[in-house]
């Protein structure tokens, strides 16, 4: 399949694949307890595999660097860079429904990957669906349609299209209540997204079973089919949005929905600080962040008359707890300034 590629890309190319395919068999393996974790695992190791191998075929190596520029070693292998830092490198400061879901599924991993928890698969469905989606889209992307995986996939069968009172018994048994930092992260996740990417199919793919009636048989080939949300067929498109009206959940509105506080910001920012100037050095609220702050101008300066004008694009004014919230955004940003070289000390210098 990977002939004609380099090595490097070669083997991350089919460990990626390999990986993504045994995600799919732990998932659809009716007696699996571990399914959504086995599956979120999995897939964590295909992506991060598959972002290797587009990072080898352009000439780059997926390795940290210490503050002197070399490649730090741990245990003689060179420390590669994990899920999240290939998002940060891959898609930069941009944000779309692929690098949502794939946040939401790094989020859940760090979670979940030391329990057991079935009550919590039909809850991210969608995003395990999507996740897998997308994935075989960006294999193909980047590396042509003769890697493509759907010819060794197929959907998985289900024991029965009606159910009994009792089946619905033993269905309502696994949607017991989650362990509750799994039910706050699931809710504040989501709730964080803009309404466009959260109904995005490639943040969460939804999807109906309908019984189809053929009239001929070739018409019955195919037994299920995905109906593709075509917005020039707007008629037909009419009908699913009923369907969806009748299921869709309410979403509670959440103040500074997505925001996090300046803490937030720096637990996530410090270990990119320690990657690239070393183990001791720290990035803490009062002083780094506060520095950072006015070092890039995103807000004014305290006791300013218009606490308001700040950079929207990474800060928030809270004018009912009179301080400030930060986006996601901003944190992709400093972590890809604080990967440059002296960075860190100009901003704790405050040198512009």
């Amino acid at each position: 399949m990977s002939r004609g590629l380099p090595k490097d890309v070669r083997i991350h190319l089919e460990k990626a694949t390999d990986s993504a395919m045994l995600a799919v068999e732990v998932y659809n393996k009716p007696a699996t307890k571990f399914r959504s974790g086995g599956f979120i695992v999995l897939m964590s190791i295909a992506w991060t595999s598959l972002f290797h191998a587009i990072f080898f075929r352009d000439k780059k190596k997926p390795f940290h660097k210490n503050e002197n520029g070399r490649y730090v070693k741990i245990d003689g292998d060179f420390k590669a860079w994990e899920l999240a830092h290939c998002l940060d490198e891959h898609f930069g400061g941009t944000s779309s429904a692929v690098r949502e879901n794939l946040r939401f599924m790094v989020g859940l991993r760090n979670k979940i990957e030391h329990r057991s928890m079935p009550e919590l698969d039909h809850r991210i469905f969608g995003e395990c669906q999507a996740c897998l989606f997308n994935f075989e889209d960006m294999l193909v992307k980047e590396f042509g349609a003769k890697h493509a995986m759907n010819e060794s996939l197929a959907l998985a069968l289900q024991f029965s299209h009606l159910r009994n009172a009792d089946q619905e018994k033993a269905i309502q048994a696994l949607r017991k209540p989650l362990q509750k930092t799994l039910s706050d992260y699931l809710t504040r996740f989501r709730s964080s997204l803009s309404g466009e990417i959260s109904q995005d199919m490639q943040f969460s793919y939804r999807v109906f079973l309908i019984p189809k009636i053929a009239n001929h048989a070739l018409q019955g080939d195919v037994a299920i089919e995905f109906v593709k949300y075509d917005p020039l067929k707007p008629e037909q498109m009419a009908q699913y949005e009923k369907i969806t009206a009748l299921i869709k959940p309410a979403v509670t509105q959440v103040a500074n929905a997505g925001c996090l506080k300046a803490s937030d910001v720096c637990r996530k920012v410090e270990p990119v600080v320690q990657q690239a100037c070393g183990q001791e050095k720290r990035f803490v609220a009062s002083y780094h962040h506060a520095n950072a702050c006015q070092f890039y101008k995103i807000r004014p300066k305290s006791g300013d008359k218009h606490p308001e004008k700040t950079d929207t694009r990474f800060c928030h004014y809270d004018a009912a707890h009179k301080d400030y919230v930060f986006t996601e955004q901003w944190v992709t940003f400093l972590k890809t300034e604080l990967r440059k070289p002296g960075q860190y000390d100009k901003i704790k210098k405050g040198k512009a």
